[in-house]
């Protein structure tokens, strides 16, 4: 086994970030499917490395060896109530040197010293990665239901549920960052702000308003390495599917994937009724405490949000 050293990501080390991301990942999923999701000879994985590099608190860990080469990488993102897990990658070249774990131990570390819980989501279909994270201690406390749905190029029929849904404002931070600390127990407020402001013109955030109060929103990015709706939050499943068919709505003619609780079966019920398709699942987890959520919650990858 060789030697390896972790260190935070410079600018210089974009593409190579980028190129490891891709790789690896398409590495995984042609071992796994028989085919990878990224253009092999495209870059798209930079906008990965991009928003990491223009969100607060957050950045990529690599794990190099004796010879600088990065053998693996790791996103986090500490927030004012928890550190978040991201996408971990691990060079083809240096599988089998126990890099994944010295990157999740460097990453327990400092939530520890922080004193706040770690959290991820992880897919079930990956057991390697699923036991790293419980062998480390982290529990499943939510199930999600990964559903892609072909979004019509005249967009999705209008279906009025009585929810009002508008774009989110900045004046809306503060009542989101609540409201979601009350659903799921934790608070985001540099995420919500780079969705509504929208600096690279991939994002947008709807909130759902019932007598005057938010009781729900959700964001979604039309990024070429992630077209995923969410991160979201909702009191309802009426307000979730409200906020879902608005935001969807906003991806006409692409696929965008989104995740949803598979315990909130009226909402599942509603996308498979736009003709949305299960294509994997995945698992919430956490080291520390766990708060239950009692409401709905609608992870995403980039940024990643557990």
């Amino acid at each position: 086994m060789g030697s390896y050293t972790i260190r935070s990501a410079q600018p210089e080390d974009r593409d190579a970030l980028a190129t490891l991301i891709r790789d690896s990942t398409n590495a995984y999923y042609q071992n796994k499917f028989g085919t990878g999701i990224f253009p092999p000879t495209e870059m798209h994985t930079r906008d990965f490395v991009d928003l990491y590099n223009q969100l607060d608190g957050s950045e990529a860990l690599l794990c190099v060896d004796e010879d600088g080469a990065i053998g693996g990488s790791c996103f986090m993102h500490r927030r004012e109530t928890h550190f978040s897990l991201g996408i971990m990658n691990v060079s083809s070249d240096h599988f089998g040197q126990g890099i994944a774990r010295q990157l999740l131990t460097e990453i327990i570390f400092q939530a520890e010293a922080a004193g706040l819980p770690l959290r991820l989501v992880s897919s079930c279909m990956n057991l390697d990665s699923y036991s790293l994270y419980t062998r480390a201690g982290l529990k499943p406390f939510e199930f999600y239901q990964d559903l892609l749905v072909d979004v019509p190029e005249a967009g999705l029929p209008n279906a009025d549920g009585g929810i009002a849904v508008r774009s989110g404002t900045l004046a809306d931070v503060e009542a989101i960052a609540k409201l979601e600390l009350e659903i799921s127990g934790i608070s985001r407020r540099t995420d919500y702000t780079h969705f509504i402001t929208n600096p690279d013109g991939l994002w947008h955030l709807s909130v759902a308003e019932e007598d005057g109060n938010i009781t729900g929103y959700l964001a979604s990015g039309s990024s070429q390495a992630c077209n995923m709706i969410g991160p979201g939050a909702s009191r309802t499943e009426e307000a979730a599917i409200a906020l879902i068919d608005a935001e969807l709505d906003r991806h006409r003619g692409r696929t965008p994937v989104l995740l949803l609780p598979g315990r909130f079966n009226r909402a599942v019920q509603h996308v498979y009724g736009l003709g949305g398709r299960n294509c994997e699942t995945h698992v919430a987890q956490c080291l520390g405490e766990a708060f239950r959520p009692n409401g709905i919650t609608m992870p995403t990858f980039l940024p990643e949000s557990g």
